[in-house]
């Protein structure tokens, strides 16, 4: 028997990324005009800042279009983890971006630059309600392990840019050159706190562990509890994707008629689905015992099984 969860409404996200790129795409433009116009480093180096935003968001649309690909033969999930993958490879470049930063920001406490502070402070000003805005819009999604990750890239963006406006009236009002570099410091940090937390949950998923806040005892302790069922066993809980989780189980019952059988596994389905929001599920029922119980490797009588399911 197969049961599968509704298929997530991805035209929102996608509206969101689009929206997101066009945006960031228009500060981009202007932040290398005003840079040059300006004489400012610290415009440019922004604008190559936003650029790496501008594919990291490219990166999280072109996942977005593949997940809504239907299972293959050959990719029976379909493409669900395509947007694991991009969140991975996004947070690894929010990784390399901090570093980047604490080395711009190192080098400058010795090479100090000068800085257009007016400039930095009406164009950042700008850029905080463009990046706020992406923020904004990317969090009503970020459910999703890919968009979550992007909107991470923005909400960066827009502390980033706040604090160049606070950075560029401080220097305004000292003339002290460093607090550029102390924000930037401080800046890169928190990137690379927010990336750290999205490799860790991205990579748990892709190597099948079990998903975020899910304890496998209290899944088996769940099933056991269960009228009629004797043991569980060969357990095991994956995510196919960020927010899709999978199961799949022995669970031995006594010998009873298939209509007995199949109350039980409607319940235990009920119980997945309505205490630990899993949907996707292969049940195997049998009424011996296994001489090796983990995997049922070796039986040690022949085994006369309900191979029943539910996917």
């Amino acid at each position: 028997m197969h049961a599968h969860s509704g298929h997530t409404h991805a035209h929102e996200p996608s509206r969101v990324l689009r929206i997101s790129l066009g945006l960031t795409l228009a500060y981009i433009v202007l932040l290398i005009i005003a840079g040059v116009k300006a004489h400012s480093l610290a415009l440019l180096s922004e604008a190559g800042h936003n650029a790496s935003d501008f594919l990291a968001l490219l990166l999280s649309l072109g996942a977005v279009y593949l997940q809504q690909r239907p299972p293959s033969p050959t990719k029976t999930y379909g493409y669900s983890r395509a947007g694991v993958l991009a969140a991975f490879l996004n947070a690894m470049g929010l990784v390399v971006i901090s570093f980047v930063i604490f080395y711009e920001a190192f080098h400058r406490l010795f090479f100090p630059a000068a800085i257009h502070a007016r400039v930095m402070i009406w164009v950042a000003a700008l850029g905080v309600l463009l990046n706020g805005a992406i923020a904004w819009l990317l969090y009503r999604s970020s459910h999703d392990l890919n968009i979550r990750s992007a909107f991470l890239h923005e909400f960066g963006d827009t502390l980033s840019t706040a604090a160049v406006i606070a950075g560029g009236f401080a220097i305004l009002a000292t003339g002290y050159v460093w607090i550029d570099s102390a924000l930037s410091f401080a800046i890169g940090a928190l990137i690379l706190w927010s990336a750290v937390g999205i490799v860790r949950e991205s990579l748990n998923i892709l190597l099948e562990g079990t998903p975020r806040g899910m304890e496998l005892e209290h899944v088996a302790a769940t099933i056991a509890g269960i009228g009629g069922v004797n043991d569980v066993h060969d357990l095991h809980v994956w995510s196919i994707g960020s927010e899709t989780h999978a199961l799949s189980c022995h669970i031995s019952i006594a010998d009873i008629p298939p209509s007995a059988s199949e109350r039980i596994l409607n319940e235990v389905k009920d119980r997945l689905r309505n205490d630990f929001r899993i949907y996707h599920t292969t049940i195997q029922f049998e009424h011996v015992v296994c001489d090796v119980a983990h995997g049922c490797v070796v039986p040690t009588s022949r085994h006369e099984q309900a191979g029943e399911s539910a996917h």
